[in-house]
């Protein structure tokens, strides 16, 4: 699952920025735009090149996390028990789950070196609030990597809330491990199991940072 994930996210780093132009901009053109912009900050900078982590971060904070609806993601993966859940375990979901991803964004932004991205023609109507922008990730070495995005304008601004690599949708993957994890040990199980998760990761990231000084 995580090998899959770091797929979706990878891809995903490669298709968001700034979102200065968003309320005009048809939403092909907003992905388009935005992804040459990412690309060429991680290109340019050779400490993200490097892997200085915290250039990686400010990186991630400026261009990714504005433009990604989090809630809604979220949402979306807790499915029909979203509902049921109280609005203060709605937001610690919400919080867990943005920082697992944020935590893989930050590793595939090191990652981006000589891929490039073609869009598709964009099927949807200019009045279309929600559509799916189709495009593929070109590496010098294999197969185009296919993928997809759901975006949606809220408030005059597009924002993505779900990436699909290779036919898979994001949310969709995440709906059966939210389940089982809601099923063994309810809502509050779920927030438990992926605070336990982040909280590995980072003392893994912590000791790996020791280990290189």
């Amino acid at each position: 699952m995580m090998k899959q994930l770091k797929l979706w996210i990878a891809a995903a780093a490669l298709a968001l920025g700034s979102n200065a132009f968003a309320q005009t901009e048809a939403a092909d053109a907003f992905v388009k735009r935005i992804s040459n912009e990412v690309m060429s900050a991680a290109k340019a900078d050779k400490d993200i090149q490097a892997g200085n982590q915290k250039k990686v971060n400010e990186l991630v904070e400026a261009k990714v996390l504005p433009f990604v609806d989090f809630q809604r993601m979220t949402s979306l993966a807790a499915g029909r028990n979203w509902k049921d859940a109280s609005p203060e375990q709605q937001k610690a979901l919400t919080n867990e789950f943005r920082t697992l991803l944020v935590r893989t964004y930050s590793g595939a932004i090191s990652q981006i070196k000589d891929q490039t991205v073609e869009f598709k023609p964009l099927r949807a109507d200019p009045a279309d609030s929600e559509v799916e922008v189709r495009s593929q990730v070109v590496v010098p070495r294999g197969e185009p990597i296919q993928l997809n995005y759901r975006v949606a304008k809220t408030a005059g601004a597009w924002k993505i809330y779900d990436i699909n690599v290779l036919g898979a949708w994001l949310v969709e993957a995440y709906k059966g491990t939210f389940q089982s994890e809601i099923t063994k040990g309810g809502f509050d199980g779920l927030i438990k199991a992926l605070a336990e998760k982040n909280k590995q990761a980072a003392a893994k990231a912590a000791a790996g940072g020791k280990a290189s000084k």
